[in-house]
């Protein structure tokens, strides 16, 4: 084993450990990429080195990422994934989260180090210059769902630096890291993708974890022949080559479907060469890991150069969310950072993509989403030559609108996941809240506009007939009816869309999460989620360490929130919970106990983030 330093291409260096660490100098300078146990340190003295600018990780995984603390402790900035930064930066909380009985979750997250450490996040498709040595960050997901491959200029050509992509040509590392489920082999299906990626750019030299320096051109093809081979023994992924020739789908000359993508994404083009996106979740699925940690969700941007190639387009310009959900907005930051993307989105669910922390609400994004432009429900706007509409539109989600705009002579309506199957199926789901009524109302939306093409979520786009919108006004009515009947008579004010609201909850608190420092001031606020008869009392319920002034406040009718000013634990805490109780006395002075109807998650850390 040679740990002293094997000169493999000009200026860059290999030492084994428990995979190649790499180490690229320049002058007395170098950029280490994976670290193994950290016996670089020590091999980089004999190259003249006396500085470590940094230490980039391809994946997560322990025989990369072991030895990390001993660049935490050199003081050398370590950088990871930003997609696995929680497995490394957080590890210790990942090893008492995560599930091992009854665990069908067989992704290699585990293979994790034991302790947290420290760890900056790496920017997908990020340009970066460390001592002089420029990088970019290219998505490779495979062997990991966060991987990345590091591409640098040398007087050789493009290396590649591709971590567990590869071990040699034709052969891959592991092909278990590659089963991202219990039964899957998803992991088979984007390295075969992230292979041809490399190729496409122009890359000369695999430089892997372990294994020795390939041709990138001698080692992708007969990798991809036999993942390829083992992807049809399991009959999976039957579609991939066709949809990665072919990922857009014209519907008219001006509107195309994104084929590839998890939920259903739209292209509105313009004659200018712009073109804006309505959805952006998930680009070219090719399966879904288990699990929803941060780990396990990894947006990219692979057909975006295919809408350059094939339709002409100079830039994405624009995205529009029919709603919050992850699989319709985890792409969006991307779009923002790569393609200078602009994110138009109603006013009235805006701030749940710039502050997701504030709501408990499903899918939510992880971080949050900046809106560039909010426009109004009801009211048009423009882009480009195209006027656009866009409609509240509650039921799948109470935040959630449909679009209507005309391009090529024809009517357009894209609803996102208002029904389901034939577009006729009401797809509503409690904790998205909703009222009763809303599925008459957009059978009524949907009927008003009679669009030429109706654009769903998830579902083939259609073209409505009268029979559709029958069904659509019949099943409203049922479901209006069938929520009246089961659902009591409550506390709620009489009348009004509120009184007929499937709230989970009396109580909810603004913000839901929140991260602060030790002894830190920090205040929150408590809503009312509709209005309630009489008077209402409510009362905070603190974990040890946490402290209010004044926990119980009483709100007159027709108040509907009040704000409480509370101080930290003065020591560290992992998502310590505050309660708050609540009582109403109606108007005939009757009193009544709902009990702890609300709580929200607070993590204190010894530095406020």
């Amino acid at each position: 084993m040679d740990r002293r330093g094997k000169e493999v291409l000009k200026g860059i260096y290999r030492i084994e450990d428990s995979c190649n660490v790499y180490v690229i100098q320049k002058g007395n300078r170098a950029l280490v990429i994976d670290f193994g146990t950290g016996l670089v340190l020590e091999a980089i003295k004999e190259l003249g080195i006396s500085r470590v600018e940094a230490v980039l990780l391809t994946h997560h995984h322990r025989d990369q990422a072991e030895g990390i603390k001993r660049a935490n402790d050199a003081g050398i900035p370590v950088f990871v994934p930003e997609t696995e930064q929680g497995l490394v930066a957080e590890a210790s909380e990942m090893w008492q989260a995560r599930e091992i009985y009854n665990n069908y979750n067989n992704r290699q997250d585990r293979f994790s180090i034991l302790e947290s450490a420290k760890a900056r996040p790496l920017l997908d498709y990020g340009k970066l210059s460390f001592g002089g040595i420029d990088v970019f960050v290219l998505p490779t997901p495979g062997h990991t769902t966060g991987s990345v491959s590091f591409l640098v200029e040398t007087p050789e050509g493009i290396a590649a630096f591709t971590g567990d992509l590869v071990y040699a040509p034709g052969k891959v590392w592991s092909l278990a890291a590659t089963q991202w489920s219990y039964n899957g082999g998803e992991g088979i299906a984007y390295t075969i993708l992230s292979l041809l990626d490399l190729e496409k750019r122009g890359v000369r030299w695999f430089l892997p974890s372990h294994g020795g320096l390939m041709a990138a051109g001698e080692a992708a093809a007969p990798t991809v022949e036999r993942l390829t081979r083992l992807k049809e023994l399991r009959r999976h992924n039957p579609r991939l080559f066709s949809l990665r020739e072919q990922p857009y789908e014209k519907i008219s000359e001006h509107v195309l479907f994104n084929r590839t993508s998890m939920a259903n994404s739209y292209v509105l083009l313009s004659d200018s060469g712009k073109a804006l996106v309505i959805d952006f979740g998930y680009d070219f699925m090719a399966g879904i890991a288990s699990g929803t940690d941060r780990s396990a969700r990894r947006p990219w941007l692979y057909t975006i150069p295919m809408l350059q190639e094939q339709f002409a387009v100079t830039s994405i310009d624009a995205c529009l969310p029919t709603h919050y959900h992850d699989d319709h907005v985890a792409g969006f930051n991307l779009l923002r950072r790569v393609c200078k993307t602009k994110v138009i989105c109603p006013d009235f669910f805006a701030d749940i993509l710039e502050h997701p922390d504030r709501c408990d609400l499903p899918c939510l994004w992880y971080d949050p989403i900046p809106v560039d432009r909010r426009v109004k429900c009801g009211e048009p706007f423009c882009w480009e030559e195209y006027e656009i509409t866009p409609f509240a539109m509650s039921g799948h989600t109470r935040y959630e609108a449909a679009y209507f705009f005309e391009a090529d002579g024809q009517k357009f309506l894209c609803t996102g996941d208002q029904y389901e199957a034939d577009g006729t199926l009401p797809n509503y789901v409690y904790k998205n809240l909703f009222s009763w009524e809303d599925f008459a109302q957009s059978a009524s939306l949907y009927r008003s506009l009679s669009p030429d093409w109706i654009l769903s979520g998830h579902w083939p786009f259609i073209r409505p007939e009268e029979a559709f919108y029958e069904r659509l006004e019949e099943t409203g009515k049922e479901l209006w009816r069938l929520h009246e009947q089961l659902m009591p008579e409550g506390i709620f004010s009489d009348g009004g869309k509120e009184g007929k609201s499937c709230e989970d909850f009396l109580l909810r608190f603004f913000p839901y999460q929140l991260q602060t420092g030790c002894g830190a001031a920090f205040s929150v606020r408590i809503c009312l989620t509709a209005p309630v008869k009489g008077e209402t009392i409510l009362e905070l319920i603190l974990p040890e360490g946490f402290s209010c002034p004044d926990p119980v406040r009483r709100l007159p009718e027709g108040e509907r929130s009040c704000e409480f000013s509370l101080t930290a634990s003065d020591k560290p805490v992992r998502r310590a919970r505050i309660g708050c109780r609540m009582e109403t006395v109606n108007r005939q002075g009757e009193e009544k106990l709902w009990g702890t109807q609300a709580e929200m998650l607070v993590t204190v850390k010894e530095e406020t983030v």
